[in-house]
């Protein structure tokens, strides 16, 4: 299934997710939710670009790779320039080749095919820029060795927010479903978690690094973080949960702005032709724009989703 949710500012931007499904019907909930975040992604990194998104629903029988990305990249290149894809979760550099074998409409390929190869860099990099504006906002002054952290995904992502955090001093409380990542944990002289008791250990910021969907109206009464900002995809079940996190106290930067380094720095390179310290200066971008959405947001009591969907909808509108 390949969602556009919208074109209005330029071709649809939105990675390739191939995973299993219960029912095909949640992989299209997917598509539709994680393209109607892309849109907002896209704006809010000043792109001219819309969001979409392709799933592909697995439901455990069995299929050939290549057939299978030969079969979406057929699909891509049916929308004729309208869709462009990337990497998501169960794709990576190596399927982008092979989709770029079929079409055109491609990002993140191998960096020796052309491409500008894993986005994880990017996207931590991106991360990282949003959690200094985080703690500069709330702690003005305070360095991150003063600071606890509590960091959920030690992934591709996670794992480089985490060296970061650690070789910056911070005191860190780190959990992955693969107690195999435990060995990161003891690098890292950290503190060890389950992932059900992540949200309730004691820190100033949260930094959620795994799948989405972990801030409901259910467990946003167990956050112990004063604030939240993390690489994740789609982190609020709800945006309505935003406010509920609001009315505690507890500054939730989105996550649209936040895990944007990716699609910035393979924009920049391969449809703009910048270098990768032209790309890096682009993403390092982020933190100031969060630190202009967060101040928005304090000045008029709002929270920082309503702000930054303030400036999507006028970016929508006018262009600008």
């Amino acid at each position: 299934m390949i969602g556009i949710d919208s074109a209005r500012l330029g071709p649809a931007l939105g990675g390739c997710r191939i995973k299993p499904y219960d029912r095909w019907q949640d992989g299209l909930d997917d598509v539709l939710r994680l393209s109607a975040a892309m849109t907002r992604k896209a704006a809010l990194a000043g792109l001219d670009h819309g969001g979409g998104k392709t799933v592909v629903a697995l439901d455990g029988s069995a299929f050939d790779r290549d057939d299978l990305l030969a079969d979406i990249a057929g699909l891509i290149e049916d929308l004729d320039g309208r869709y462009i894809t990337g990497p998501d979760i169960g794709t990576g550099p190596a399927d982008m080749g092979v989709l770029h074998r079929h079409t055109p409409h491609v990002l993140c390929r191998p960096e020796e095919e052309g491409g500008s190869g894993d986005s994880s860099g990017p996207t931590a990099l991106g991360v990282r820029s949003s959690i200094e504006a985080v703690c500069e906002h709330l702690w003005p002054g305070r360095d991150l060795a003063d600071l606890r952290f509590t960091l959920i995904g030690l992934g591709h992502v996670g794992a480089r927010i985490g060296h970061w955090l650690a070789g910056r001093g911070a005191r860190l409380t780190v959990t992955d479903l693969d107690p195999g990542r435990k060995t990161l944990a003891r690098q890292w002289n950290a503190t060890w978690t389950t992932p059900e008791r992540a949200l309730s250990a004691e820190a100033d910021v949260l930094v959620p690094c795994a799948t989405g969907g972990l801030l409901t109206a259910a467990t946003t009464s167990s956050v112990a973080a004063g604030a939240v900002v993390g690489a994740a995809n789609n982190q609020l079940d709800h945006d309505d949960t935003a406010q509920l996190l609001h009315a505690r106290g507890v500054l939730w930067a989105p996550d649209t702005v936040v895990s944007g380094g990716g699609i910035i720095a393979s924009v920049a390179r391969e449809l703009r032709g910048a270098s990768a310290p032209e790309a890096e200066r682009e993403v390092l971008g982020i933190g100031p724009r969060l630190a202009t959405i967060l101040d928005d947001a304090r000045a008029r009591g709002i929270t920082p989703l309503r702000a930054s969907q303030g400036l999507v909808d006028l970016r929508l509108r006018t262009g600008r």
